[in-house]
């Protein structure tokens, strides 16, 4: 039976081979040895290896017959006991082609040798239908002392696979790069791995026996100690599990994730538990990295919402403050350049930090006010510990790491000092960054970020960060100090182009409002102008450019002077409007060739407004204007309009009506001739001008405005029941704006209002002349008379002068009869008509002439005086202060003596 059978499906060892006795008896030793370590009778199965390789035995008598059958035998090869017993083992099992060296091996084993080898047998439940057994038989004697012999098979394909299973589980516990790891029930290591054992820095066979106290922290040993227990007592398995420790010689901490499950022999008995642990520091530190970065974009983005939502410099410094607090820091601070803060361009010592800073805000996660943290910069904080507080204007000292960081536009960190040092929160901090603030290459101020003990010191990914957020709020900040600027210079250019405060006019009493459309810059393109014209006259006037913000306000400015100068010149409405459409044509076309302009204007047109289409509405000036002059000796008012929505009159005792003034063209179309109307104003009729924004939006039409503003001003607004137009002229405005929808924000709205109270006739002297020599002291009799009357008799003298003066102008260069007439009113103001066309012109006389010194005079000893064109001729006048008791008039005798 030593010889391979041939065509058998046998392993490579041969068949019959010897095994040692040697390393037989070394194997036996150790199961004896193990087994006389366990002295306590079980009732369980044993759980050794005899649970994964199942042993049959059987005996041979002396006749070479089977004597004894057990019921593993029958279970391995297929025979029940009465089926063996007495039959020849050979032929009992064995195929019959392998029959004849049976034959020969069990006779040997008769004659008392001892025999080890692979003997086939019949298995039916192979595809081959016999299989491989390791047979071991013993010699032995029965009760007569005769040659028998015990037989021990085990099948060979399942301890080949017992080996297998041996050598996989070794290569996989000693080459894993996972530390592996094995306790016994006991909760002490039975075995390690390399890898396990390299982390701890001891050879693998010095762990046997260790306990987790022995390799962790206390609290850590005892969290696994407590994993091991519960694994092994409930059987189930624990993943993931986090160990922190250090390895031996290492002071860094280590971080491990621990997986544990419990063993169990062939028949089920836990045995111990098995562990993998995997090193995941590296892992750990990149998800801290990550989770860093995602927190940091994250606050980036809060940043980016959160930061420059208004335009003040207050507020932006504290909305990144409220960002970085705690979420990034514990404390923060901003300063901003005083200088920067008053509106200066370059404040002094702007370029080496050492101007002054104010602080504008200051925000704390560990205190309830400021305290000194990043000041150490600016003070030695034990002789002035006081910290800077908000609002306060202060000085970093030129070699400070603050001023520093000012000159130079660099991040400094300033460290912590040493608890014992102070008491105060400056000495418990962990480290401060001080951050200049830059916007477009200039630092606007320096923001300060610090962390208390306790909390992470500040990285380099922190600082980064800190220069963005920084830099994010510096930009909002120069933004909101831009524009700052530029609202206030818009501010005094919209305020230097009103009537300051509220205008007065002879014979009107006058209220007026303004609302911008855009109530962030407060400038536009409506104005109004209360003008006062020689003869107590009074110009109104309401316009609107069509347009928004700072460009229509630029238009509105240039034509509200060309307004003004051309009514100096006492024109007729209708020709104030003519000559000021040529002049906003002119504005828009850069030659001042008004061709061009005069049909791009027409085209950009429809029914008074601009057209909604592709044109350059930079190069053309648009603009709605109504003028008005009102006359208070005759009470009659004159009215122009271009293309404005219409005066609404209020007579006492009447409903509000909208005066048919002919509308006209917008300004800067041209082409067309203006129309005026003159109407007759009773005393105690309110006129009221306004632009379109008063009375249209989205939400309604113009009509439907007007008839609002009608009804505004029908309605009561006061507890008497009067009407709202019979109130003061600052309650009409505020009832009037209440009233309508002012608060669309799509136009600017101005609101001019006018009570008529006309000069009364003690106040006017008015007289015909003939055009005769004798005129000249007829009318120095009746002036003189006149301010007698009135009891100005301290003008008297000066208005004999002025009026002869006049006079004798008339008589020698004008034509027809001569009219004077004195009015009263604020001042004293003198005419002298005639019908003569040629306007008068001041020169100056040379010492030889004899004459051309009169408008001289006139100029010398009045407050004011000029001439205009009537229908019927001219008028030259001359304006005097009344007397207020306090100071004299101009000498009439040293004004002559001047002339020479």
């Amino acid at each position: 039976m030593s010889e391979k059978p041939a065509g058998a499906d046998m392993p490579e060892e041969t068949v019959g081979s010897q095994v040692s006795p040697m390393s037989q008896g070394s194997s036996m030793s150790d199961m004896s040895s193990m087994s006389s370590m366990s002295t306590v009778w079980q009732s369980s199965p044993p759980g050794s290896i005899y649970d994964y390789i199942r042993v049959a035995s059987f005996a041979l008598g002396p006749d070479g017959r089977i004597a004894q059958w057990s019921e593993r035998a029958a279970e391995l090869l297929g025979l029940t006991a009465n089926q063996a017993i007495g039959r020849d083992p050979v032929e009992a099992f064995v195929p019959p082609e392998y029959q004849e060296t049976g034959q020969r091996a069990v006779a040997d084993i008769l004659d008392g040798r001892e025999w080890t080898g692979l003997v086939p047998y019949r298995n039916p439940r192979t595809p081959s239908g016999h299989g491989i057994a390791e047979v071991y038989v013993m010699p032995a004697q029965d009760e007569h002392g005769k040659r028998a012999a015990l037989c021990i098979a085990v099948d060979v394909s399942a301890l080949r696979g017992l080996e297998t299973d041996l050598a996989s589980s070794q290569a996989v516990f000693g080459q894993s790069p996972l530390g592996f790891f094995l306790f016994g029930t006991d909760l002490r290591i039975l075995r390690v791995n390399e890898r396990f054992a390299k982390v701890f820095g001891r050879p693998t066979e010095e762990y046997r026996g260790t306990t987790p106290h022995d390799l962790l922290p206390r609290g850590e040993a005892d969290r696994l100690a407590a994993a091991l227990r519960q694994v092994l007592d409930s059987g189930q398995s624990l993943t993931d599990m986090p160990i922190v420790g250090q390895a031996p010689g290492s002071p860094d901490r280590r971080r491990w994730s621990v997986s544990l499950y419990r063993l169990h022999s062939g028949s089920g008995r836990p045995i111990g538990v098995a562990g993998l642990a995997t090193d995941v520091t590296g892992r750990r530190r990149a998800e801290q990295e990550a989770a860093g970065v995602r927190r940091n974009l994250a606050l980036l983005n809060e940043a980016g919402a959160r930061i420059g939502t208004s335009l003040d410099l207050e507020t932006t410094a504290r909305e990144l403050l409220d960002v970085a607090v705690p979420q990034f820091c514990d404390l923060a601070s901003v300063d901003l350049y005083q200088g920067l803060l008053s509106g200066d361009e370059t404040p002094p010592g702007l370029a080496d930090g050492s101007a002054e800073l104010r602080r504008v805000a200051f925000a704390s996660a560990v205190s309830d006010g400021p305290v000194p943290f990043g000041d150490i910069c600016r003070v030695n904080t034990v002789e002035d510990p006081k910290p800077i507080q908000v609002g306060e204007v202060h000085r970093y000292p030129f070699n400070s790491l603050c001023a520093h960081a000012l000159r130079t536009a660099q991040v400094r960190v300033v460290p912590g000092r040493d608890g014992s040092e102070a008491l105060e929160l400056g000495a418990m901090l962990q480290s401060t960054l001080v951050v200049p603030m830059v916007a477009r290459d200039t630092v606007v101020g320096l923001a300060q970020f610090s962390r208390a003990k306790g909390s992470e010191p500040f990285g380099e990914r922190d600082r980064a960060l800190a220069v963005e957020l920084a830099a994010r709020a510096a930009v909002s900040i120069d933004n909101a100090r831009l524009y700052r600027r530029e609202h206030e210079r818009a501010l005094i250019l919209q305020r230097s182009l009103l009537p300051p405060g509220d205008p007065e006019a002879a014979g009107l009493d006058i209220a007026c409002r303004y609302l911008p459309g855009n109530a962030a810059t407060e400038v536009g393109g409506d104005w109004f102008d209360v003008i006062e014209l020689p003869g107590h006259r009074t110009a109104l006037v309401v316009g609107d450019v069509m347009g928004r913000g700072l460009r229509a306000a630029v238009a509105m400015g240039e034509l509200r002077t060309a307004v003004r100068t051309l009514a100096l010149l006492d024109l007729e409405p209708a020709e104030v409007l003519s000559a000021l459409d040529e002049i906003a044509r002119g504005l828009g076309t850069p030659s001042g060739s008004h061709a061009g302009a005069r049909s791009g204007s027409r085209a950009l047109v429809r029914d008074g407004k601009a057209a909604d289409d592709s044109s350059d509405l930079t190069e053309v000036y648009l603009a709605t204007c109504v003028y008005a002059v009102y006359d208070p000796v005759t009470r009659r008012c004159t009215f122009a309009n271009a293309g404005h929505p219409p005066p609404v009159l209020v007579e006492p005792g009447e409903d509000a009506l909208l005066m048919e003034v002919p509308p006209g063209l917008p300004l800067g179309v041209g082409g067309e001739p203006f129309e005026e109307i003159e109407v007759e104003l009773p005393d105690g009729a309110l006129l009221a001008l306004y632009t379109d924004g008063l009375v249209e939006s989205r939400d309604h039409s113009l009509d439907e405005g007007l008839q609002a503003l009608r009804a505004a001003l029908n309605t009561p607004d006061g507890a008497d029941g009067a009407s709202g137009a019979a109130g003061s002229l600052e309650d009409v405005c505020d009832h009037v704006l209440s009233t309508l929808d002012t608060h669309h924000g799509e136009d600017d709205i101005a609101l001019l209002m006018a009570r008529v109270q006309g000069l009364s006739a003690e106040s006017v002297g008015d007289w015909g002349l003939p055009s005769a020599p004798q005129s000249v002291g007829r009318a120095r009799e009746l002036a003189r008379e006149q301010l007698e009357s009135w009891g100005l008799d301290d003008l008297v003298d000066t208005t004999e002068l002025l009026v002869s003066e006049l006079v004798t102008n008339a008589l020698r260069y004008g034509e027809g009869e001569i009219r004077l007439r004195l009015l009263l009113d604020r001042t004293l103001v003198c005419e002298v008509w005639d019908g003569g066309l040629v306007q008068p012109r001041r020169r100056r006389a040379r010492d030889t002439d004899e004459g051309g010194r009169g408008l001289q005079l006139v100029g010398l000893l009045s407050a004011g005086w000029g001439s205009r064109r009537t229908p019927l001729g001219k008028t030259v006048w001359f304006e005097l202060a009344l007397p207020d008791g306090q100071s004299s008039g101009p000498d009439s005798v040293e004004a002559l003596l001047s002339l020479w």
